[in-house]
């Protein structure tokens, strides 16, 4: 008598990505993709994103990149918004051949890509990046948050997978009815690159910063929905409380002038990288960082990773980082009260600031890179790996 046996089948895997930022803009997507692009061609893995670019691109990217059409978006021109994949992109989607479609954006691309990946019949993962939903209010568009989740909710359930960066993030997804292929895919830092080691008392005193002044950065993109109103007031509270505290900004961003406006004398340094960001990271005393808007937040591991104490929200992202009391504290999102309370707690207390340093050091050493990429890589296989009667 026959019998039905389950033979797993492997196919060829060829990596598609659409994503909203890859080149044009710094920020935690664009760093993040770049990451798995060089990790998946150094493990031999063809893969292809399709992305906006701009004649100037803000970083060199990794991988072979297909520019798609797009236009600046409304108020915010340094982001390029997709309109669609043309004939020329789909013919060179054809030629490249995926064997698994990665939605990183779920814009008009990601909707396009969606379905002609669904025609094809190949399979579709997302990761999620960007928490779109939580940017509304700085907007004034907070009438379209359900509107906006019912779409998330619709083109989530075409996903064999949705890889999101954080169990908070899961946990906000789950709440509102996205559950089926939820996968955790946290980021990693670079240990060796942003260390402790890299603080430099010689880098701060060129920079103007006196020995005994309490260095409280701000490193990440400068927009309102970063928290930076909260970041000014609790600066502008601990300076008048008499406490010899000092800003430093890096970062670019269209709200720079609010942070300019308010403290004249602060330190901005712009956009940096390497190894004069490292030293930015351990130079300082305090990471501030009150966005509520992170999926995951990289900088806060970056600063953890190089032994900073870190205050941040009590959001998405943050809270699946910081051990409240350990290795920083979390404050109640937009309570600007709270950030303070905490902000002198560090200040005032130097042997707290030195053990949340060792502490947050040895929580970031378990974000490896390598490790985390790995992961993702472990997920594409699992769709490949059909089983196939026969």
């Amino acid at each position: 008598m026959a019998t039905s046996l389950q033979i797993p089948i492997e196919r060829d895997k060829r990596i598609a990505i659409f994503t909203g930022a890859y080149n044009h803009v710094v920020d935690g997507v664009s760093l993040t993709l770049n990451r798995l692009v060089s990790y998946l061609e150094c493990e031999n893995t063809p893969v292809h994103i399709f992305a906006p670019t701009v004649q100037f691109p803000a970083l060199v990217h990794a991988g072979t990149l297909t520019s798609v059409p797009s236009v600046s978006l409304p108020g915010r021109p340094e982001y390029q918004v997709s309109v669609g994949m043309s004939p020329r992109v789909i013919d060179e989607l054809d030629r490249f051949r995926p064997t698994i479609v990665h939605i990183a954006t779920p814009d008009i691309l990601g909707l396009q890509a969606l379905a002609y990946a669904r025609i094809r019949k190949i399979p579709v993962v997302a990761s999620y990046h960007t928490h779109f939903s939580s940017y509304l209010s700085f907007y004034h568009m907070d009438r379209f948050e359900g509107l906006a989740w019912a779409y998330l909710r619709w083109f989530y359930k075409k996903c064999e997978h949705v890889y999101v960066p954080s169990r908070s993030m899961a946990k906000v997804l789950s709440d509102h009815g996205i559950e089926e292929g939820v996968e955790l895919w946290p980021r990693g830092v670079d240990i060796t690159m942003f260390h402790p080691d890299k603080r430099s008392m010689e880098w701060r005193r060129e920079k103007g910063f006196g020995d005994d002044e309490i260095v409280i950065s701000f490193i990440s993109r400068l927009v309102l929905e970063k928290g930076l109103a909260i970041y000014a007031d609790v600066i502008q509270a601990l300076k008048e409380s008499g406490k010899k505290v000092r800003v430093l900004v890096v970062g670019t961003g269209p709200a720079e002038s609010l942070l300019r406006d308010r403290f004249p004398r602060a330190v901005f340094l712009g956009h940096l990288t390497g190894n004069e960001l490292a030293m930015a990271y351990a130079s300082s005393d305090i990471f501030l960082f009150p966005s509520a808007t992170e999926t995951f937040g990289n900088v806060t591991l970056e600063a953890m990773a190089s032994g900073v104490p870190a205050l941040c929200a009590n959001a998405t992202g943050s809270s699946s980082l910081v051990v409240h009391d350990e290795t920083g504290y979390l404050a109640e999102p937009g309570d600007v009260d709270s950030f303070i309370r905490y902000a002198l707690n560090l200040v005032d207390d130097e042997e707290k600031r030195r053990l949340m340093s060792i502490a947050s050091r040895r929580e970031a050493e378990s974000y490896s890179w390598r490790l985390i990429l790995g992961r993702i890589n472990g997920f594409y296989d699992k769709i490949l790996v059909r089983p196939e009667a026969a």
